[in-house]
């Protein structure tokens, strides 16, 4: 490598805890960027991804170490290093050319305004945003919202631009199409690019170099991997290009030994056991009497039926017909998975399952009657599990079950508690408050008062969506297991493709809203129980992927412009 144009020596920062202890968040952490280089970093929530940004962005003091931008000190913020985060905080009373221009004025006061001016167009047209720039942020999508944030960093002119995951909390779709929007920019800039990211894809797609962050406290930077593929890359070539498979394969095998390390093998990696890893009960136990008696079916074959399904919303425009004629059916202790881009409607037909959305026409049937109404005989497990959060573990999920299971006596609902708490890996942690678990540790809560429920139907909205990439993997796992043994007849909302695999029977192909139907059924004929390790290198599970990636891909020119 040249002289490096950023370069971080010992960068070292804690944290005050409670009664006066320190928690430490990086710990003499070392990395070097060349100039024009685009990296990528990993790792897990709460390994100090942001606290780097900050860090690097001179928005924090520093316990130790150094930031150095080509070979100066970099005290404090600047203009030659660009930020964007997950949030992007736009001034609402101003509009698209209005947050930008105040960037510009703030930094590049000693431009004259024609010149300043002509910067500010320019960069609104970089990021596509030349049609909406007198829009105000609340008439924006998300994904425009996160381009002017990124045209906010640009407009500045840094030599560094700093991306702190802008895009993990938008759908598929969005979410391709400003991945896009950033190759562009890096192959029209040649800008020095730093981007956090929870994806193992997205690093691929876009970076030079993955470097992945060691898990906290104390952590560092654990290993790199340069991403020597051809550009431009596009997605569905990708993926079945050799030299992608193997390097994804190392990486992902990498992550998953990384966060099952003992912390004795290495002092900045720890065990995360009991923490955001809490093992998963895996030794034969019988479920409480209770249980076994919750749901007796009536029916096996088309035990959940959608017929004619069709939503139609009242408009200032008109009716709206969101979802148009979907029909499918499913066998008692079937998985299936619907995936779609965003608008398509995934998420109002699992409301019209759940029976919290009437449907316009056509109908939906359980175990033989028609719903009407939600119950708890259909659980919902939503992005955010929505726990009260002064309540602990072992309360939250009891509040269900005291709910359905009425003739049972308090120690028999107790055991129907405690025997879901730990299948869910929480066996330690029932007493916990809400407040103090972390977001993989609630979302365990969630899932346990889900299964716990013993409902007929299991409705899962994205349920791991807003988890870092090793957090959903966990989770994945730990459905996987609590559904083997209940055998609940499930459909899962997702964007994640090797999620909707690795989890489900058929995977089930929405085409693109308004007036979505069912494109494509896809049957997984992989056999059960599934490990992830094993199915990485499986040609099938491969060759599924390619399937689902072309369906999306082929659609993605005739979804909505909401990005």
């Amino acid at each position: 490598m040249t002289d490096p144009i950023l370069s971080l020596r010992g960068v070292t920062k804690t944290y005050p805890g409670p009664r006066g202890s320190t928690t430490s968040v990086l710990a003499e952490l070392d990395l070097d960027v060349a100039e024009g280089e685009f990296v990528a970093i990993l790792g897990l929530s709460g390994s100090g991804k942001t606290t780097l940004v900050s860090a690097v962005a001179g928005l924090i003091d520093l316990d130790a170490g150094r930031v150095l931008v080509r070979g100066e000190p970099a005290e404090g913020p600047g203009h030659d290093r660009g930020v964007v985060f997950q949030s992007y905080s736009l001034m609402p009373w101003l509009t698209v050319e209005g947050n930008v221009r105040l960037a510009v004025d703030s930094v590049l006061g000693d431009l004259n305004r024609a010149e300043r001016a002509a910067l500010v167009g320019s960069t609104i047209d970089l990021v596509g945003l030349s049609h909406a720039r007198d829009r105000k942020p609340a008439q924006l999508s998300g994904g425009m919202r996160q381009r002017v944030a990124v045209a906010r960093a640009l407009a500045t002119q840094p030599e560094i631009l700093l991306l702190d995951e802008p895009l993990s909390a938008l759908d598929a779709l969005t979410r391709a199409r400003l991945q896009d929007e950033i190759e562009r920019i890096r192959a029209h800039e040649r800008r020095t690019i730093v981007l956090v990211t929870n994806d193992v894809d997205e690093a691929l797609l876009l970076a030079d170099r993955v470097a992945v962050l060691g898990p906290g406290p104390g952590a560092r930077i654990a290993k790199t991997f340069e991403v020597d593929l051809e550009r431009p890359r596009k997605r569905v070539e990708l993926h079945r290009q050799l030299e992608f498979k193997a390097l994804r394969h190392e990486i992902v095998t990498y992550l998953d030994q990384l966060t099952r390390r003992p912390a004795e093998q290495d002092a900045t990696v720890i065990s995360l056991i009991g923490t955001e890893r809490p093992e998963v009960e895996t030794g034969e136990r019988n479920a409480p009497t209770a249980v076994e008696a919750a749901a007796r079916p009536r029916t096996i074959r088309r035990y959940l039926e959608l017929s004619e399904l069709t939503k139609v919303y009242p408009t200032a425009a008109g009716p709206l017909t969101v979802v148009d004629h979907i029909s499918f059916s499913m066998d008692r202790g079937e998985f299936i998975a619907l995936i779609g881009h965003s608008g398509c409607g995934k998420s109002t037909v699992l409301s019209m399952a759940a029976g919290l959305k009437e449907a316009t026409d056509g109908w939906i049937a359980l175990d033989g009657q028609e719903i009407h109404s939600a119950g708890p005989d259909k659980a919902m497990v939503f992005q955010a599990p929505s726990l009260m959060p002064w309540l602990t573990a072992r309360q939250n999920v009891a509040l269900g079950v005291e709910g359905v299971y009425r003739d049972a006596t308090r120690r028999e609902q107790q055991e129907v508690v405690e025997y879901y708490l730990r299948r869910v890996g929480l066996g330690d942690a029932m007493d916990t408050r809400a407040s103090s678990l972390s977001s993989g540790m609630r979302q365990r809560v969630g899932l346990a008062r889900a299964f716990a429920l013993s409902p007929k139907l299991l409705l899962l909205d994205e349920p791991f969506g807003m988890l870092d990439s090793l957090t959903r993997w966990d989770l994945q796992d730990v459905l996987l297991e609590v559904w083997e043994r209940s055998k609940v007849t499930t459909v899962l909302v997702t964007h994640d493709v090797d999620e909707a695999i690795l989890l489900s029977d058929k995977v089930v192909m929405m085409t693109n809203g308004p007036k979505a139907t069912i494109g494509k059924v896809l049957d997984i004929e992989l056999p059960r129980p599934r490990q992830r390790r094993g199915l990485v290198d499986d040609p099938l599970f491969s060759a599924y992927r390619a399937d689902i990636l072309e369906f999306l891909t082929d659609h993605e020119h005739l979804g909505q412009s909401v990005a």
